[in-house]
């Protein structure tokens, strides 16, 4: 137990940051539980702009040849032109989604939210299948799941809302430890088992008081993770130092010598093949084409041992003048530093864990909203003596 004026203190510090940041706390909450199931949702709700001529049982692995045909096609038609990344699905049952450079919102500040081309590619076909402003906010079918990611990561404001957000992860990690410090109950074990349970029998407060803190202290491993991980997210340079201090973490470095030269120029396929001679056994994933500002293709790929599905985590940079591989991103081989953080993603989402991981991820986001309804009761009651 902790003494009467130390738990004073921290039952107030408690108090107000539940009162300034329980509202984000619930939003992320119950965003975060829908967006765990963005892309199957982003489907039912659009399926003209992800379905492909291709059905499941006639679908093909995408090779690097497919991803050329479909860049040469897009870079040929004045209606697009050279795209920013390819986003690689794992066959031709699925779209090629591809980026094309953000535009400036409206009105530019620092609650704006900027916004880029994408456009839904049949592999198979190279045909356009439709396309959305990604960062545009709306409820219609084809902004909906963007506008909840959004909303979930940045608050619908921008990269003030990042920082926003950040600095929610952190609070919710501070307001965890303190929770911590107040459930510690007496060293018996009654007092103990009390902490541990709720007595359906008693008043309805004291249900609410025992169910406020057994819910806390059992969610407290998930709540400092997605509060962690939710200020890494966002704000890097705030938590990299952090980690570095614990953990040896790898320096990113620029790609600053690439280089292309006067007729030179390797093309898509090549770079690809070249990445995944360093990983020969991964899928690419994605494809981040040469620009003004780095002439370096810049691969992301997903190795099979990786417990990051999806996208992965492994990543090649090929300068697209020399074919010299600049930079690679083993998660697997990683400093210890290196693979806490490729492990981030996977936990925050569920996804490290599969299917039920994603599922748990997904009911996990109303525990804010019932620690946030049973700390309210208990403080209007404290006010009404």
């Amino acid at each position: 137990m902790l003494p009467k004026s130390v738990r004073t203190v921290l039952l107030r510090l408690h108090l107000w940051l539940a009162l300034t940041f329980g509202s984000v706390f619930v939003l992320l909450g119950l965003t975060g539980s829908i967006i765990c199931w963005m892309h199957e949702l982003d489907h039912v709700l659009n399926p003209g702009l992800f379905s492909t001529a291709h059905q499941t049982h006639t679908a093909e692995p995408i090779k690097p040849e497919m991803v050329q045909a479909a860049l040469d096609s897009l870079t040929a038609n004045p209606a697009y032109g050279k795209p920013r990344q390819l986003m690689l699905p794992t066959t031709t049952a699925d779209v090629i989604t591809v980026w094309y450079p953000a535009r400036p919102a409206t009105g530019k500040s620092a609650f704006s939210q900027d916004w880029s081309r994408q456009v839904m590619l049949d592999p198979a076909t190279l045909e356009v299948k439709g396309e959305r402003n990604w960062g545009q906010y709306g409820i219609s079918g084809s902004l909906l799941m963007p506008s909840l990611y959004h909303l979930h990561r940045y608050v619908l404001l921008g990269e003030t809302g990042k920082t926003l957000i950040a600095v929610s992860g952190i609070m919710l990690v501070l307001m965890s430890f303190i929770g911590l410090f107040l459930w510690l109950p007496r060293p018996n074990w009654k007092a103990l088992r009390q902490a541990l349970t709720v007595n359906l029998s008693a008043t309805p407060a004291a249900i609410n008081f025992r169910l406020h803190r057994m819910l806390g202290f059992f969610a407290l491993p998930v709540l400092l993770l997605l509060g962690f991980s939710g200020a890494y997210f966002n704000q890097p340079q705030w938590i990299l130092p952090v980690i570095g201090k614990v953990l040896p973490v790898t320096q990113t470095r620029k790609p600053g010598d690439a280089h292309v030269l006067p007729g030179q120029h390797i093309t898509a396929v090549q770079a690809m093949l070249i990445a995944q001679g360093v990983f020969p056994h991964a899928r690419i994933s994605r494809l981040g084409l040469p620009s003004a500002s780095a002439a370096v293709y810049e691969i992301r790929l997903h190795q099979p041992q990786e417990m990051h599905s999806g996208d992965g985590a492994s990543r090649v940079s090929v300068d697209a003048g020399s074919g010299h591989i600049i930079r690679v991103a083993d998660p697997l081989q990683g400093q210890a530093g290196d693979r806490f953080l490729a492990w981030l993603f996977p936990l925050h989402s569920g996804i490290a864990f599969g299917m039920p991981g994603r599922i748990f991820i997904s009911c996990f986001g109303l525990v804010p909203l019932v620690l946030m309804l049973t700390g309210w009761r208990m403080w209007r009651k404290r006010k009404s003596k």
